[in-house]
């Protein structure tokens, strides 16, 4: 990760980057425009979390760094990194079986709570991305 990141921004190839664990103190960024949509970004060492329109779509704890953060229809892709092993919880579709990958690897198949929240665990190494696919089944 570099020594400055922005909060969030644009990538080039249409998805969205955001979050900084690096930083010592909550630090946020409301209004952000996306493809008609507005964001906020919160993030920390302690914890990141990402609404859209108000509404929750990511939240990690610890803090995480998010890269290529893509939503499709029936699929959420993105890489993340931290310094130490995070919970990773997303809104999707409620009461929704979903199959998680992490590099590739299928980690098995969740279900949505009744809200549409979806938590998973990954073990993290400091300096790398794992790369998380959470696909509708």
């Amino acid at each position: 990760m570099a020594a400055e990141r922005e909060l969030i921004k644009t990538e080039a190839n249409g998805t969205l980057s955001f979050g900084d664990y690096t930083l010592s103190s909550k630090t946020k960024l409301d209004g952000f425009e996306f493809q008609g949509d507005f964001y906020k970004v919160k993030t920390f060492s302690e914890i990141t979390k990402l609404e859209k329109n108000g509404m929750f779509v990511y939240e990690s704890v610890p803090g995480t760094a998010v890269d290529s953060f893509k939503v499709s229809e029936g699929e959420v892709s993105f890489l993340v990194s931290a310094e130490k092993d995070v919970q990773l919880t997303l809104e999707l579709e409620a009461d929704t079986e979903y199959v998680v990958y992490m590099d590739d690897f299928n980690v098995g198949t969740m279900k949505t709570n009744l809200s549409g929240k979806l938590s998973v665990s990954a073990e993290m190494d400091p300096g790398k991305s794992i790369r998380i696919r959470i696909i509708k089944k």
